[in-house]
Parts: C-alpha cells; structure tokens; sequence
C-alpha cells in the first residue's frame, strides 16, 4: 500500500483560523509558504510553492494558540485532494494538507514547551506528575508514569 506523507517547512501566510464543527470538534486552517532557492547559470533563481494546512482537534487548538504570520512551521501530514465550485460555477480542485504534527521550526528560533492537560485521554501531560520549582526548570527528574515525555 502507498504511504500519502509529506513534511514541509515553511512560513505562515496568515494566522490560524479555528472553527468548531456541529459537535464541537475543533479545526485550524492556515497557509504555509515553502520557499527554494537555486542557481542557474550562477544565477541565484527563487521559488514559493505555497500549502493550504488543516489541523483538527486539539492539534489545531494548540496551533491557533501558538502560531502566528511568519511563524516558520514544520509540518508533517498527508496530501487530501477536494473538489469544489467557484462563485461563478467553475470546477476546480485543491491540494491540502491534513497535519498530524506540527512544531516551530528551531532553525532560526528557540520555543518553550508547555504541554496541555489530557483532555478524553489525549496527549498533554499527567495531572499528578510534579511540576519543576527549582532555578533551572526543566533539568529535575520527574517520575515515569508510563506515558512519552512530549
């Protein structure tokens, strides 16, 4: 069987925006915009292809919450193709992308990590772990409770 993955990096074109089905599940949507840069015949030459990302669930709320325009972005997903109709009755089609991770690009920037509560037993961190209240937080030893650490 194929495997339908793709991983980008590239800059938000725009903020999130979060939007919230009939039966409350949460959705993002956003742009990314993926440059290249080449030479042809010693000349430098510049590309921008530029995706159309989903986010749904909590992924998307934490990205709302994060993210903003020129936010540079990893995102790793699978290619979904749509078909819809313009105002004026034309056919098209569109390329998204449906993430399943997304992080800040650490190239030119650093990031804090917090992590959310579990919400319907996803992600987050655990309730009764300690937290870190020395003077460098982050390098204390917290207990396995069985869960991945991020």
């Amino acid at each position: 069987m194929a495997d339908n993955s793709i991983t980008l990096v590239g800059n938000l074109t725009r903020d999130p925006e979060i939007r919230f089905t009939a039966t409350g599940r949460a959705v993002a949507s956003f742009g990314i915009a993926v440059g290249r840069r080449y030479q042809v015949n010693g000349e430098w030459q510049e590309q921008t292809s530029y995706f159309n990302i989903t986010a749904w669930g909590q992924l998307g709320e934490n990205a709302a919450a994060t993210f903003t325009k020129g936010t540079r972005v990893v995102v790793t997903g699978r290619l979904e193709q749509r078909e819809y109709t313009t105002r004026e009755g034309e056919k098209r089609t569109a390329i998204d992308v449906i993430a399943d991770e997304l992080g800040p690009s650490l190239r030119w920037a650093t990031a804090t990590v917090v992590r959310t509560p579990k919400q319907d037993g996803q992600g987050g961190g655990s309730a009764n772990r300690p937290s870190n209240t020395g003077t460098n937080p982050g390098t204390e030893a917290t207990p396995f409770d069985g869960e991945e650490p991020f």
